[in-house]
């Protein structure tokens, strides 16, 4: 961690949509955090700090993707840097470089796998050493999927004695999308794809992210299927392509607590009998008609109503070798693209700040933060985790 104690967070990006939403979460909730916001100009930083509410002597940084000078002088003056600045393959390379250097830690909102399989081959080394700590996916994707099968996995060590190497991750329900930043992200993986057959393989391998580790073969989740442990219908979830790599990531990462041949997947619950099956075809033929364009456009979103109105709520199914089960749902209060995930962030980036015991590295949210985040998100991000 960065020794500097000018800022603890500078929130770089608060003049776009989700960064203006996490902003506001400071300037509500934590007022008296050492916090500063950045972007591109001041005038538009000037102009969302007074329409947030936040207090008139918050810093305001000019920084610039394009000026990789503007972001090493940012990183130098903050112990963490939280970035909603995407998609992080075109705009967030070398901010994770200048952290990595200096030793600052790094948060974002990537659900970019080749990207950050990528910034974990060109990097990893120079954060161990600088004691850098770079946290990717600090939102809906993936923390509520990689601390629920945490979560899970704790209560199956205590009920079985060890966890166990097949969890089923699934979405009950929900209500609000994912964010413009998500498309443009997706599109974004496709044109890298197109140009490097490297990225298209990245994407493919579910253990992307644990280098020089294969574990078993993982269940595809591209169909409708019967869930006969669940006695209910699934269809493919359209993130499960980067909460799954950040699971395994995290198994990685903690010792492989949960084993070398952990096998999990997400899909999503559609119910039982006819209606489920049908209920089923329909989710995933919505996700086949789901492109890059669809959804709001970076920097659009949903109004405060609709992102109040919000909420998703997910089971993890923990499968013993003799047929057991443990359950834990996972449930968030607002909508998962922004109003969740603005909160989660915000809440991890401190969370992570009164963590210096953990080492520099590039770190999924759970690994590095375990129980102290669940704890958290709790008490101050909306989110709750039971034992079913």
């Amino acid at each position: 961690m960065n020794p500097s104690t000018e800022f603890d967070v500078i929130v770089h990006g608060a003049t776009g949509f989700t960064g203006r939403l996490v902003a506001e979460h400071f300037a509500n909730h934590h007022p008296d955090a050492k916090w500063a916001i950045s972007g591109r100009s001041a005038d538009k930083l000037a102009a969302v700090r007074d329409e947030i509410g936040a207090a008139s002597d918050t810093p305001l940084i000019v920084a610039d993707a394009d000026d990789p000078a503007s972001l090493r002088a940012m990183v130098a003056r903050t112990k963490a840097v939280l970035t909603t600045v995407g998609p992080y393959q075109l705009y967030g390379s070398d901010l994770v470089a200048a952290c990595a250097e200096a030793g600052t830690d790094y948060l974002d909102l990537c659900g970019e796998p080749a990207w950050m399989r990528q910034m974990i081959d060109a990097h990893e080394a120079a954060a161990k050493a600088s004691g850098a700590r770079i946290v990717f996916s600090c939102g809906f994707d993936s923390i509520p999927f990689e601390l629920g099968v945490w979560f899970v996995q704790q209560e199956a060590a205590r009920r079985f004695g060890a966890p166990v190497a097949r969890v089923k991750g699934r979405v009950r329900a929900m209500r609000g999308g994912f964010s413009g930043g998500t498309a443009a992200s997706l599109k974004a993986t496709m044109a890298a794809a197109a140009r490097d057959p490297k990225v298209l393989e990245h994407l493919k391998d579910p253990f992307a992210l644990t280098p020089d580790f294969a574990g078993p073969k993982q269940p595809h989740g591209a169909a409708v299927a019967h869930d006969d442990d669940l006695d209910a219908w699934t269809a493919p979830f359209v993130m499960a392509a980067i909460n799954t790599r950040n699971v395994h990531r995290s198994n990685w990462l903690m010792g492989q607590p949960y084993g070398a041949d952990f096998v999990y997947d997400e899909m999503v619950l559609t119910g039982s009998g006819e209606a489920g099956e049908a209920a089923a075809k329909l989710v995933t033929a919505a996700n086949a008609a789901m492109g890059a364009e669809s959804g709001p456009k970076p920097g659009e979103g949903p109004s405060k109503a609709e992102r109040e109105a919000g909420f998703y709520d997910l089971l993890f199914v923990a499968l013993a070798p003799d047929g057991r089960q443990v359950r834990a749902g996972v449930k968030g209060d607002k909508d998962p693209g922004y109003g969740s995930t603005s909160k989660m962030i915000a809440e991890t980036a401190l969370c992570l700040v009164d963590t210096p015991e953990a080492a520099g590295g590039i770190w999924t949210p759970g690994a590095a933060l375990r129980g102290k985040l669940v704890e958290r998100l709790q008490a101050k991000a909306g989110l709750n985790f039971a034992v079913e």
